[in-house]
């Protein structure tokens, strides 16, 4: 009988280091994203350290949840590499030791004209019922254990071994055991408002979503100065999926209105050169308390010397009139971090540099310098164009990095709106 595809797995990494020593987990990544390619969902992953007990419960509580199980990690031959004797006693299977790997194992430290240690026998041993996988660039193998119609699946830690022993199952054993359904998905990205706000618009269309055919669940994910929607459905009919994909995605967008600025994978610098480049304009920026974050961002884009052209770090008062123009008397009667510099800024960065698009930021980036009237997390960033200028009163939160990488985003997306015919502060007012 053909046993069912796979459908579900579960990942661990195995290792103390992973939890203690600051090591982050990379396979865990790299197997979701090959895996997906055959409609093979990660449905959980977690690191364990080498702990024997740790490690089988581990494991029998994956084999409640997956139909397939890949571990990484802890093959080696010393005493605290334990994933070949825990899988084994969650399985409550014993392991003999393989003559084929043995030998290859010595034959390995005998073209290196070394004495093999002892402890490596362990990498030898093969549980009962498994096969072993061959690692063409390391010592320690892989093994795949077929349990019932699941499977639990050894793999070493190092990327450099474990990647292609996964893409040789992926090209094989697992893409037999594969089925006809994939997961598909589509998203959108937000600027300028909250996860909550996004979420509350969204709300309505959630039931829609669930009932629709093929079904569609949608995430909504906070990262730094922006908020991602996912939408995912799972069929085998690709076509059918990418329409109810793109509906999906107009509906958000439409709902959202200008506070999306894209349904592509691309990031807000990219559409904002993307944008520039489209009409000729060229834009500069005077910034304070960024620093230079805006002038990177942009700069970030490759070919962004077509659409970028300079600018001024203007952190000092006397550095804000020599490069930007703004009057001593003006900072003396508004202060630094004000409107009317934030816009003097705009528009003496503009002139200077002779370009159609102009950005001025002031502010106080913390841990010090504010006051009851100005605290820390007070910006203001102005834009001027050939349409107007625009001024946005900030008050972000967070420590000195998160407040600069706010202030940031939010000058691009000022950019952004006014290039595309919206209130540059409308969104935030």
């Amino acid at each position: 009988m053909t046993p069912p595809p796979f459908a579900r797995c579960e990942t661990i990494a195995v290792g103390s280091e992973l939890l203690a020593l600051g090591r982050v987990d990379t396979n865990s990544a790299v197997i979701a994203e090959r895996l997906a390619s055959l409609g093979i969902d990660v449905i959980a992953r977690s690191v364990v350290g080498d702990h024997l007990p740790h490690l089988e419960l581990a494991v029998r509580t994956a084999l409640q949840r997956a139909d397939l199980v890949v571990l990484t990690g802890g093959l080696g031959p010393t005493d605290d590499d334990l994933t070949r004797q825990g899988v084994a006693l969650a399985l409550g299977r014993g392991m003999t030791e393989d003559p084929v790997q043995m030998s290859r194992i010595a034959e390995r430290f005998t073209r290196r004209n070394l004495p093999m240690p002892a402890i490596n026998r362990r990498q030898a041993m093969v549980i009962d019922g498994g096969v072993r996988l061959d690692n063409p660039n390391g010592t320690a193998p892989g093994q795949w254990i077929d349990v019932g119609d699941q499977a639990v699946v050894l793999l070493p830690g190092p990327p450099r071994e474990m990647e292609p022993m996964l893409h040789t199952l992926v090209a094989g054993v697992l893409a037999r055991r594969a089925g006809t359904e994939r997961t598909f998905s589509k998203g959108l990205k937000v600027a300028g408002r909250s996860e909550s706000a996004v979420e509350s618009v969204l709300l309505p269309l959630y039931p829609d979503w669930r009932t629709a055919t093929p079904p569609i669940d949608a995430t909504i994910l906070a990262a730094a100065g922006r908020i991602e929607l996912h939408l995912f459905t799972r069929t085998a009919d690709a076509d059918a999926a990418s329409v109810a994909l793109d509906e999906a995605i107009a509906r958000a967008a439409a709902a959202l209105g200008p506070a999306v600025y894209t349904t592509q994978d691309e990031s807000l610098e990219e559409v904002v050169g993307r944008l520039l480049h489209a009409i000729g304009w060229r834009v500069a920026v005077a910034e304070s308390c960024t620093g230079g974050l805006l002038g990177a961002r942009l700069t970030d884009v490759p070919g962004s010397s077509a659409w970028v052209d300079g600018g001024a770090i203007v952190y000092s008062n006397a550095l804000k009139s020599v490069l930007a123009g703004v009057p001593p008397a003006l900072i003396a009667r508004h202060g630094a971090v004000s409107e009317p510099v934030a816009l003097t800024l705009a528009a003496g960065i503009r002139e200077r540099c002779q370009t159609q698009v102009g950005v001025g930021i002031t502010g106080i980036a913390g841990p010090d310098g504010g006051s009851d009237a100005k605290p820390v997390g007070t910006v203001y960033i102005a834009i001027q164009t050939p349409m107007g200028s625009a001024c946005r009163h900030a008050r972000f939160v967070g420590d000195r990095a998160v407040v600069r990488t706010q202030a940031v985003t939010a000058a691009l997306d000022m950019v952004r709106l006014a290039l595309t015919g919206h209130d540059p502060v409308g969104l935030a007012r």
